[in-house]
């Protein structure tokens, strides 16, 4: 999940279940806001790993490295007991009113917490036990950057922002709503260039939704009623059923590639179904077989069709439209790349690896990749693709991630 979106969770939950107030009122700070503050940070912290990044020149930290320690069960209390203690004694420094020690570390540790479960519901991995176990679990409910997600874990803290104060709410309102109504349309752009357009009937559902949102509770005043925790309380309910439906939805799709692969009596080594943007009904079913993966990109609004006339089998509805990656068949060059120790945390890291091969010349060039990162556009690499070159005498002429 993308550290914003981490953030955004983070605040709601201190809002929701720990009587947080929000991070930016004009009162001076107080407890509520050390408590939403402490909790927001907590969601962010993990992802301070990419620190490394910047004194480091290794290109393969961002397999090795990130979710790792900072994300990991095991090394939790550790930084919870730490922040907090760093928390404790800036308030005590400015002389700000704090809850307890005990509580502080309580609400560092749900915040990680928070962040390492939301990077789990992702395609990604996180090594939560390390470094007892350098393990990357994934349960691959989420993609990365779900913008629905992150709508439905801010605007509820925006409403109850919009109408805490009865005197200003209709202006604050108003400006909620010329904020978001253009959003659809940029998000629906953004979505266009990566290849994964969103249809025009979604783009004036959610600009009629946001309307709905942001103005109908100001026309009939009943907005500024609801308790600045209830409309919290609310969005973290949500949010907590959009993941079930997701989670529904992954097990339908995972169900469908299964149904697939028997259909088409594949020899599966694995198989996974992952989200795929841009909404929860559109997944990327892999099957790893023998000599490759198959890919059979899924739309289950368009199943729930197919199914009620084949049976509940979406596999025999109509013939089945998938792209395959062949493996390379094995040579000299493809075995000294596999002895690099790049390549090896490559084949470590990878779910659904593939190996190409071709010639430049009278240079070799071995590919590796993981299918697992779906190539959104076809007219460009997927996202973790590593190239070695060699010299037609098997030297390493250079290697490195393949750049879009």
């Amino acid at each position: 999940m993308d550290t914003i979106t981490h953030g955004i969770a983070g605040a709601l939950i201190a809002k929701a279940a720990f009587n947080g107030a929000d991070l930016f009122p004009p009162d001076p700070v107080n407890k509520r806001r050390v408590i939403t503050w402490s909790l927001t940070l907590g969601a962010i912290f993990p992802d301070s790993d990419v620190l490394r990044d910047f004194i480091s020149r290794n290109p393969m930290l961002i397999i090795t490295w990130h979710r790792s320690i900072t994300h990991s069960l095991v090394c939790l209390p550790i930084w919870a007991v730490l922040l907090a203690a760093i928390t404790l004694a800036i308030c005590r420094w400015r002389k700000w009113d704090s809850p307890s020690y005990p509580a502080l570390c309580g609400l560092w540790a749900a915040g990680i917490l928070s962040h390492i479960f939301l990077d789990l519901v992702t395609s990604f991995g996180t090594m939560i036990w390390s470094p007892h176990k350098w393990s990357r679990p994934a349960w691959d409910i989420l993609f990365i950057l779900d913008f629905s997600f992150t709508a439905i874990l801010l605007i509820p803290q925006l409403l109850a922002w919009a109408y805490e104060d009865p005197e200003h709410s209709r202006r604050r309102a108003l400006i909620m709503w010329l904020v978001f109504t253009p959003a659809p349309f940029v998000i629906s752009r953004i979505a266009e260039m990566v290849g994964a357009p969103v249809s025009n009937n979604a783009i004036v559902l959610a600009t009629v939704l946001f309307a709905a949102l942001f103005l109908l509770p100001a026309a009939r005043g009943w907005g500024h009623r609801l308790q600045h925790v209830t409309w919290n309380r609310v969005g973290l309910g949500l949010a907590t059923a959009y993941l079930i439906a997701a989670t529904y939805a992954h097990h339908q799709a995972l169900d469908r590639i299964q149904k697939i692969a028997a259909a088409e009596n594949i020899e599966v080594q694995s198989i996974a179904a992952l989200p795929f943007p841009p909404s929860i009904w559109h997944w990327d079913g892999l099957i790893r077989a023998p000599r490759g993966v198959y890919e059979v990109r899924m739309d289950l609004s368009d199943s729930l069709f197919s199914t009620s006339t084949t049976g509940g089998d979406p596999s025999s509805s109509s013939a089945i439209v998938h792209t395959y990656y062949p493996d390379a068949p094995t040579n000299s060059f493809i075995e000294k790349g596999r002895m690099l120790p790049e390549v090896q945390e490559i084949s470590w890291f990878a779910r659904f690896p593939v190996t190409r091969f071709h010639k430049e010349g009278s240079e070799a060039v071995v590919e590796f990749l993981d299918v697992r990162f779906p190539q959104i556009r076809r007219d460009r690499p997927p996202s973790f693709e590593y190239r070695v070159r060699f010299s037609a005498s098997g030297e390493v002429i250079s290697q490195g991630w393949v750049k879009k």
